[in-house]
């Protein structure tokens, strides 16, 4: 059995900690989550039974500001994983330098086998459970794994009935007409790009003309693809969970958004060609592979197999420590997770601040906020990472790691 993503995160803290000469005590707190919680939630299905599923939220740390992290369906969620998710949240916020600490949660269960009224009485349920510890200045969910902006939508009208007061900047994520922001949608994948080109260019390079091959077609993935197409990369190569596709030639990312919302995956998509295994689009020769499915999709296993010159992170804990230390002997910079797919919960911030304002800003607005934030946030990685003489993963665990410590060195600890 392979490392859990908890041991992943802790090895990934411990070996920053190590570099930087965190203070032991911090790193002791840093290494705990503030609190798990777990909650039963019977919903009545729609035959009439009664159905108890098991959720979690983790809430890793705060010293920064509110809780942050999104809310997940899956029959694997499991608490290590949560804490895990939380954990590398609490990373990713302070890399990126904005007023959040960490959060994640999830419910055990399988959406594709549920109705939507089986799915809102269960995030209602859910929401109501975690009533105590949510809040828009406490913890604020946002989606994830097999939820969105209808998800989101349900969590802030039950918290709201039960305040008694409309709360928009309870969850991020939502739609516009109930207080979302423009570019929310489409911001991790997006960022994805962002960081992408922004790296190549501190290294003296253009994103335009490179090859790029995504595992994962969901929302991340997809919209990396879609920018990396934009910004002229020829995108080869795509997989999902019906199968993986390659053209040579490059694929016709619009064309396959469409195709994909038709028919539900990428396989049998006519301007490309089926692969025998999705998994082999991890060996493409490639000048940039974007991991953007679940965790510890490289590992010892299959590192050797990598022939990317680039790995950027589309999801979190794609590469377990093993495979990052092979990898980095190898020459291929890893663009980690907690900096590649920040953009999500960096415009997640922007809905947040504009929620609590009551005050909207436009698309340019948006855009222009979120590639400098992830250019800034990108050249501090890298910054870090040669004055320590460290990887890019480990830069940004000693970026996020310094922030914190000066926040807890000014809050102290209580009592």
């Amino acid at each position: 059995m392979g490392i859990s993503p908890y041991e992943m995160m802790k090895e990934q803290l411990e070996k920053a900690a190590s570099i930087m000469r965190l203070e032991r005590e911090l790193l002791e707190v840093l290494k705990h989550p503030k609190r798990v919680i777990e909650v039963s939630i019977p919903i009545k299905m729609d035959d009439g039974s009664i159905k108890v599923f098991t959720g979690y939220r983790c809430q890793y740390n705060d010293f920064r500001g509110p809780f942050k992290g999104g809310i997940r369906f899956h029959p694997d969620v499991t608490k290590e994983e949560v804490i895990a998710l939380a954990g590398w949240m609490t990373w990713k916020c302070a890399v990126i330098d904005i007023p959040f600490g960490g959060g994640k949660g999830g419910v055990i269960c399988d959406p594709t086998g549920m109705s939507e009224g089986e799915l809102e009485r269960l995030t209602r349920r859910f929401t109501y459970a975690l009533m105590p510890v949510l809040g828009p200045s406490m913890d604020i969910p946002a989606p994830d794994v097999f939820t969105g902006s209808k998800t989101m939508a349900w969590i802030m009208d039950t918290y709201s009935a039960f305040k008694g007061i409309n709360q928009p900047g309870v969850v991020t994520g939502k739609s516009r007409s109930i207080g979302g922001s423009v570019g929310r949608r489409e911001a991790t994948g997006k960022g994805v790009a962002i960081v992408t080109s922004e790296y190549l260019r501190i290294k003296g390079e253009s994103i335009e003309g490179k090859t790029v091959a995504v595992q994962g077609f969901g929302n991340v993935g997809s919209y990396a693809a879609l920018y990396f197409h934009r910004m002229g990369a020829k995108v080869v190569g795509i997989s999902d969970i019906t199968g993986g596709i390659v053209n040579p030639s490059g694929i016709n990312v619009p064309e396959l958004i469409k195709y994909v919302e038709e028919t539900k995956g990428v396989k049998g998509f006519p301007d490309a060609e089926d692969m025998p295994k999705k998994d082999d689009i991890l060996y493409l020769d490639v000048d940039i592979l974007v991991p953007a499915a679940l965790e510890g999709a490289i590992t010892e296993l299959n590192v050797d197999h990598i022939r990317a010159k680039y790995i950027s992170e589309g999801a979190n804990g794609p590469t377990t420590p093993e495979a990052d230390e092979i990898l980095s002997k190898r020459g291929i910079d890893v663009i980690p997770d907690i900096l590649a797919n920040s953009g999500g919960v960096l415009v997640s911030y922007f809905e947040w601040v504009q929620a609590n304002q009551g005050y909207f800003w436009d698309e340019e607005e948006v855009d222009r906020r979120m590639k400098k934030k992830l250019s800034r946030a990108t050249e501090e990685v890298y910054r870090t990472s040669e004055k320590y003489n460290v990887d890019l993963r480990t830069g940004s665990y000693i970026l996020a790691l310094s922030r914190i410590q000066e926040v807890y060195r000014d809050r102290g600890l209580f009592p």
